[in-house]
Formats: C-alpha cells, sequence, structure tokens
C-alpha cells in the first residue's frame, strides 16, 4: 500500500510517500509545495492545490493522511492555516482516495513514543524508520511521520478486523 502524509502549511506544504508491505515502510519520496507569500490567498491556495495535484498523480498514493490543525494565539493565522488544510484534504479526496487525519500530538506518539517530542526527535525518527531516507525539509519530515502514523494505525486497525473476522 503506498500511504501519502500531508503537513498543511500556507507558505510550506509538505509531502512524502511511504510504501507499505505488512510491518515494513520504504521511503518513495518527499517534498515541500510552495506559495507566494505576497499573492492573494485564493491565488496561494489555487497554487497549492495545482501543486498538490501534480504530486499526486506523480506519486499514485492508495491512500492519505493529513495533520491536524492545533490552534494558535493568532487566530487569523489558524485561519490561514485551516484554508490550507482544506486543500491538503481536498486534493486527495477529489482523486478518491480516503484520508486519515490525525492531531500532532498522535503523530509524535506513533512515531517517537512521546507525544510532546521536539521536531527534532521527530525527523530523526522518521530517518530510522526510513532507512537512508534524504529529508527535503522539517515539513517533509512532518508529512513523512503522518505517513507512518496512519500506516501503524491501518496495520492496527486491519489486526483488530482479522481478529474480529476469526473470531465471528
Amino acid at each position: 500500500m503506498r500511504v501519502m502524509g500531508i503537513d498543511p502549511g500556507l507558505r510550506n506544504m509538505g509531502w512524502g510517500i511511504i510504501d507499505v508491505q505488512g510491518t515494513r515502510l520504504r521511503h518513495i519520496a518527499n517534498g515541500v509545495l510552495h506559495s507566494d507569500g505576497k499573492a492573494d490567498l485564493a491565488s496561494r491556495l489555487l497554487d497549492l492545490h495545482q501543486q498538490l495535484e501534480a504530486v499526486v498523480r506523480a506519486q499514485v498514493p492508495d491512500c492519505a493522511a493529513v495533520e491536524q490543525t492545533f490552534v494558535n494565539k493568532d487566530a487569523v493565522a489558524t485561519l490561514k492555516l485551516g484554508h490550507a488544510r482544506a486543500i491538503a484534504l481536498l486534493v486527495p479526496s477529489q482523486a478518491g482516495l480516503t484520508v486519515g487525519e490525525y492531531a500532532p500530538n498522535a503523530v509524535k506518539k506513533a512515531v517517537v513514543g512521546v507525544g510532546k517530542a521536539a521536531k527534532v526527535q521527530v525527523d530523526h525518527m522518521v530517518k530510522m524508520q526510513l532507512p537512508g531516507v534524504q529529508i527535503v525539509g522539517p515539513d517533509a519530515a512532518d508529512a513523512l511521520a503522518v505517513a507512518i502514523c496512519h500506516a501503524f494505525h491501518m496495520q492496527s486497525s486491519g489486526r483488530l478486523q482479522a481478529a474480529l473476522k476469526a473470531a465471528g
């Protein structure tokens, strides 16, 4: 199964693709999409939409996962991040993919084992779980972490479904 993780951002939107075979994870690709901070919001969102569509077309994931937005003290920044997150949810959905959503602390807990892990710890553990990976930047590392979290979630829910089917 090919899993796409997305770390939404209006200026920098990270993405990462991994292949999952049983319990084995393999890095496929990662990157960061950029929008022009001087352009109007609609143009920036359109630009991110088109870039993310191109990644989905090129990488052909089977499913996707997006990190949820955390609310900070700056309501305007949070709202703008929400707009970018909508693009991150919309594009894979338009491609017919199921899209999982995970809180930042759930992603960190899945990848690092601690829900309040620092970015450097997430980056380190992503590199440990995907040997040889060359990560484009912190946003791409976060996106790969989201993909890993989703893979773990899918594996555990798959085991639960298999156990329920066997017991029934």
